[in-house]
């Protein structure tokens, strides 16, 4: 079976090879456009990596792989969750592979190491990691992030555990790097804002092989638990719960990749009725969604979710900016610039972008439901045109840490 030129590059890229690029490096603006993918196909947070790639190369097989009337070549480079790694398969992107923008990274460790990089080398890339400082406090004037921050989730999903779900008191747990930490403060700033506490907080290493000692610490005497897990670890934290007798004692709410469909769909029952905040749903009812849903579910036998729909939405974003400069991506300066102006609607719905970079979308609260004998994140509520911000003045905001394991300082803890 021959290998065709995608394929090849693909290959080449995503194994390090040390292979040159002779055909493709061309800088023409009559060549192909090339865009490189940063994800993750190994470990805990693979299922997301790979429906990043999904997501990106269904979207570029929809518009017949060209924008602007130019084709665009996909190079896929797996990181393996590792930040020197990341590092170097972005450097491999930029000097071996000549593209044009770079989409990814999915963790935000990785991002923070490559945020360096990416500036020296005034290479615009697309983020899907949620690293916030990179949009804020420290904005990186490459980068543009279509997915959202960290807590860009949580801190909605705060308001509605207070006021439609009635929690007064909560226990936040998460993985233990940078996107629980941000997950977990800004579910705590907000929910703390309007008068609850949050009397535990639990962060457990990223590739740990069992929850039982956090479970057994876990505080019952609770409204609920929000929990900011990525990958598959929200769906083995849950299923373990359920295996100690906890679920049922308090409600139970998480970010947006804590039930990705990625991992809902090994579940069964114990994730009926687990709420969830994110910029996306497969249930949506847009025209754009609509069309894309079946075609993935088709192909893949699950329904999109988060990680498939950043890519997508990232692939709509850049095609939008790209057209709009008339394809000529080479110039950098102009490709950043119409990307942060652009304002269309997209899979997810309408999407803009803020000062730093950052989108701006609606948030959807979601309850894990029965629906066709399968469990769904169904939509119950909509929170339009969420910033990074929440409903904080920007200016004052920006003036407190970044969100972190201690701030904003948990001063309601309990022994």
């Amino acid at each position: 079976m021959g290998i065709n030129r995608r394929q090849f590059v693909n290959g080449a890229v995503a194994t390090g090879a040390t292979l040159g690029f002779p055909a493709i490096v061309s800088a023409q603006a009559n060549g192909p456009i090339r865009v490189g993918l940063l994800t993750i196909k190994t470990g805990p947070l693979a299922s997301g990596g790979l429906d990043m790639e999904r997501g990106l190369q269904m979207y570029m097989k929809e518009i017949g792989n060209t924008i602007a009337g130019r084709k665009v070549e996909v190079f896929v480079a797996d990181t393996a969750a590792n930040p020197t790694t990341t590092r170097t398969k972005a450097q491999e992107l930029v000097e071996k592979a000549k593209v044009h923008v770079v989409a990814g990274p999915l963790a935000a460790f990785e991002a923070l190491a490559i945020d360096d990089y990416i500036r020296q080398a005034q290479m615009p890339i697309i983020s899907v990691a949620a690293a916030e400082d990179m949009t804020q406090r420290k904005p990186n004037p490459w980068m543009v992030r279509a997915s959202a921050t960290s807590a860009q989730s949580s801190m909605p999903m705060a308001d509605y555990c207070y006021k439609v779900l009635k929690w007064r008191r909560a226990v936040v747990v998460a993985d233990d790097f940078a996107y629980g930490h941000e997950q977990c403060a800004g579910f705590q700033r907000v929910f703390e804002d309007l008068g609850g506490k949050v009397v535990q907080k639990m962060f457990s290493p990223l590739a740990v092989p069992d929850y039982g000692s956090y479970l057994a610490q876990l505080k019952t005497n609770v409204d609920g638990v929000f929990f900011g897990y990525a990958g598959s670890n929200g769906f083995r934290f849950l299923r373990q719960l359920n295996e100690y007798g906890l679920k049922g004692k308090f409600g139970l709410a998480g970010g947006h990749s804590s039930l990705d469909e990625s991992v809902l769909r090994n579940m069964g029952d114990e994730a009926l009725g687990v709420y969830t905040a994110c910029p996306y749903s497969a249930d949506l009812a847009n025209p754009i969604n609509q069309r894309f849903v079946p075609v993935f579910r088709n192909e893949m036998k699950y329904d999109p979710g988060f990680y498939t729909m950043s890519t997508y939405v990232i692939g709509e974003v850049f095609k939008a900016a790209a057209e709009s400069i008339k394809g000529k991506v080479e110039d950098k300066q102009a490709l950043v610039k119409a990307l942060r102006a652009t304002n269309i609607l997209t899979m997810r719905g309408p999407v803009k972008f803020d000062e730093f970079g950052n989108i701006v979308g609606d948030m959807y609260m979601r309850q894990v439901q029965r629906k066709g004998g399968k469990l769904v994140n169904a939509v119950v509520y909509t929170y339009p045109n969420v910033s990074q911000f929440w409903t904080y003045n920007p200016q004052e905001f920006l003036k407190n840490p970044v969100y972190s394991r201690d701030w904003p300082p948990a001063k309601n803890l309990e022994s």
